[in-house]
C-alpha cells in the first residue's frame, strides 16, 4: 500500500512538472476579470498573456492558465479591465507647465482670482512673472470679461498673464502691457485688444494673446523635462496610456525626441506640429517621424477661437454681443496651406469651433481631399455645426474629435451665446457620430480635468458632475457606453494611425490596459466619475498603483 501510494505521488509530482513543461512561458498572466477587449465584435473576456510587451492571447481563465506559465500572474478578482485610454485631444506641455502656474480653475470672482495669485506668490516670490490659467467669467455674478484694475493695484510691479479656461483669451496687468511694448491703437489680425472707451481693459482674446505671451521666458529644457514626467504621472494615475497632443513647436517636438529616446517618457505620445511658417516646410521635407512611443505625423491648425470669449466664427452674430467672431487667418491662406498639406502623407487636424468655421473648413477638407479619403482628416472640436454640413463628414470620411466634458461645462451659458435656435447644432456627438461612423474623443486638458472617466460620463449622462440638468443636456446626443468606450480606446487610436498597434486587447497589439475598482459599463451613472484607477500598465508595464 506504502508503495502504491509512494507511486502515485510520485506519478502526480511528474505529471505536473511536465505540464508546466509543456507550458508556454510569457512575461504576464491576468485572469479572474471582466476585461472588455473593444475588439471588433466588443467582446468581453476573461484573461489574457502578455509577452515581449505586447497582448500574446486572450481567452477564458482557465485556457490562459492552463496554456502558459509566468512568474508574474495578477488575479483581478472579478474586477473590470479595459484597454489604456486614449485622449485624443490634449496639451500635454500645458498640463506640465500648468503644475508651476496659479491654479484658476473655478474661481468664483475676480477677487478668488487676486486671492489665489497672492497664495501662489506667497510660495514663489522670486518668480520673474506670475502666470497662471482657468479663470471663467461666466462663473461670475457680473459675466462680462473682467478688467485688470484689481491685478494693478495688487501686482504693480511683476508682469502677470492669465489665461482664460479656453486658451483663447488672457487677462494681463498693465507691467505685462509696458514690458510688451504693445500699440494699444492697432488690432492684430485674428485677434482682439479689448477697450472699454479708450482704455485697454487688459483682455486679450486669440492672436493679440502673443503679444505679451512672446516676453515671458520660456523654461529650460530640463525644468521642462522635470514637469512633462510629473504631467505623466498624473495621467498614468487616472488611466492615461496615450495621448493626441494637440498643436506643438518644432522645439518642443525636438525635446520630445530626446526624451523619448533617453526613456525618460513612456506615455503614447502623438505629436501635432503647430503650423508655423517658419518650420512649415522643413517638417514636410522630413517626413513622418514615428520611433517607439513617440509620433509625428499630423499638423494642427487653428482657425477660429472659442464660445466663451466670443472668437468662435458664426454664420450670424452672437446672441449676446454685436460680433460674429473672426478666423485666425485669412481663407485663402488656410485653404492654401491645407492644399500644401494635402500633396503629402501628414495628417490635417483642424480646430474648428464656429458653425461658419466648420462649415469653411469642412468645405476645404472636402476640395483637397475628395470623396472617400483614407487621410483621415480631423475636425478638433466639430463644436457647432449646422444640419446641411453634417453630410459633408461622411463624403471625404472625416473625423470629428470632441470633447463630451465641454458639453457639460458650456451649457449653462452656451444658449447666452447661441441662442434657443442655433443651441441644438452644438456639441451634438450623437449626430456627428452617425454622419462619421465615429468619434474620437478627448479632454483639451488642461481645458479640461485629465480624468477620462470625466468624459466618458459627460458623453453618456452628459450632466456636470452634481448630475445637472436632470435628464441630460440635449440628452438625445448622448452616446452608448459602448461608443463611450470606443471613442476613448479604439477611435482615437485610429484617428492618430495606430489601430493596429493600440485602443483594444487584441493579439499583437501593445499591452496597455487599466483596471478599475468598478465596472463602468454596469454601474449606475453617479458612480461613474467616482470610480478609482487601481492600476495601470503601459507595454506589460505596471506604471501606476494605487495605494
Amino acid at each position: 500500500m506504502k508503495s502504491l501510494i509512494s507511486f502515485l505521488a510520485g506519478f502526480f509530482m511528474l505529471s505536473s512538472f511536465l505540464s508546466c513543461k509543456n507550458k508556454e512561458s510569457v512575461d504576464l498572466i491576468v485572469h479572474n476579470g471582466v476585461i472588455y477587449t473593444v475588439d471588433s465584435a466588443l467582446s468581453v473576456q476573461e484573461a489574457f498573456a502578455v509577452k515581449n510587451g505586447k497582448f500574446h492571447d486572450i481567452g477564458t481563465s482557465e485556457d490562459i492558465l492552463n496554456k502558459y506559465t509566468s512568474e508574474h500572474i495578477v488575479n483581478a478578482a472579478g474586477e473590470a479591465i479595459y484597454p489604456g485610454f486614449y485622449d485624443a485631444h490634449c496639451h500635454f506641455f500645458g498640463l506640465a507647465q500648468g503644475m508651476h502656474q496659479v491654479d484658476l480653475v473655478g474661481a468664483a470672482s475676480m477677487k478668488e482670482v487676486i486671492q489665489r495669485i497672492q497664495a501662489f506668490r506667497a510660495k514663489f516670490p522670486n518668480d520673474a512673472w506670475i502666470i497662471g490659467r482657468g479663470w471663467d467669467q461666466n462663473l461670475w455674478a457680473d459675466k462680462s470679461f473682467p478688467n485688470n484694475d484689481e491685478l494693478n493695484a495688487a501686482f504693480p510691479d511683476v508682469p502677470v498673464y492669465l489665461s482664460r479656461i479656453d486658451g483663447h483669451a488672457a487677462l494681463v496687468n498693465q507691467t505685462a502691457f509696458d514690458l510688451a511694448h504693445i500699440d494699444m491703437g492697432k488690432q492684430p489680425e485674428g485677434g482682439l485688444i479689448v477697450h472699454k472707451g479708450n482704455r485697454p481693459t487688459g483682455v486679450l482674446v486669440d492672436n493679440a494673446m502673443d503679444l505679451v505671451q512672446q516676453e515671458i521666458p520660456a523654461p529650460s529644457d530640463s525644468q521642462l523635462t522635470n514637469l512633462l514626467q510629473e504631467a505623466e504621472k498624473a495621467c498614468f494615475s487616472v488611466g492615461l496610456t496615450s495621448l493626441a497632443d494637440a498643436g506643438l513647436s518644432r522645439k518642443r517636438i525636438d525635446l520630445l525626441k530626446e526624451l523619448y529616446k533617453e526613456k525618460k517618457l513612456r506615455i503614447g505620445e502623438y505629436a501635432m506640429a503647430m503650423l508655423d511658417t517658419a518650420d512649415f516646410e522643413q517638417i514636410l521635407k522630413e517626413g513622418i517621424f514615428e520611433q517607439g512611443q513617440l509620433t509625428m505625423r499630423s499638423f494642427k491648425i487653428i482657425a477660429d477661437g472659442a464660445l466663451g470669449s466670443r472668437g468662435a466664427c458664426l454664420l450670424h452674430p452672437y446672441e449676446d454681443a454685436p460680433t460674429q467672431g473672426f478666423l485666425l487667418q485669412k481663407p485663402a491662406v488656410l485653404d492654401a496651406v491645407i492644399g500644401r498639406i494635402a500633396k503629402s502623407d501628414f495628417q490635417v487636424n483642424v480646430h474648428a469651433i464656429g458653425d461658419s468655421t466648420n462649415r469653411f473648413i469642412l468645405h476645404v477638407f472636402n476640395k483637397h481631399l475628395g470623396n472617400n479619403s483614407s487621410k483621415r482628416w480631423r475636425v478638433e472640436h466639430a463644436q457647432i455645426v449646422q444640419p446641411e454640413d453634417y453630410s459633408l463628414f461622411t463624403s471625404a470620411n472625416i473625423i470629428p474629435s470632441v470633447q463630451p466634458s465641454h458639453a457639460t461645462s458650456d451649457m449653462n451659458w452656451a444658449k447666452d451665446r447661441l441662442g434657443r435656435e442655433r443651441l441644438p447644432y452644438a456639441y451634438a456627438y450623437k449626430r456627428l457620430l452617425q454622419a462619421a461612423g465615429m468619434v474620437a474623443l478627448g479632454s483639451d486638458f488642461p481645458v479640461e480635468d485629465i480624468n477620462p472617466l470625466y468624459q466618458f460620463h459627460a458623453a453618456v449622462a452628459r450632466t456636470d458632475k452634481g448630475g445637472q440638468p436632470t435628464g441630460g443636456f440635449q440628452v438625445e446626443n448622448a452616446l452608448t457606453r459602448e461608443e463611450a468606450l470606443q471613442g476613448l480606446t479604439n477611435w482615437a487610436a485610429y484617428a492618430c494611425f495606430q489601430e493596429e498597434t493600440k485602443g483594444s486587447i487584441t493579439k499583437g497589439k501593445q499591452a496597455d490596459f487599466v483596471r478599475l475598482e468598478k465596472d463602468i459599463m454596469q454601474i449606475p451613472l453617479h458612480e461613474i466619475r467616482s470610480t478609482k484607477v487601481k492600476q495601470t500598465w503601459v507595454a506589460g508595464e505596471k506604471v501606476y498603483q494605487n495605494k
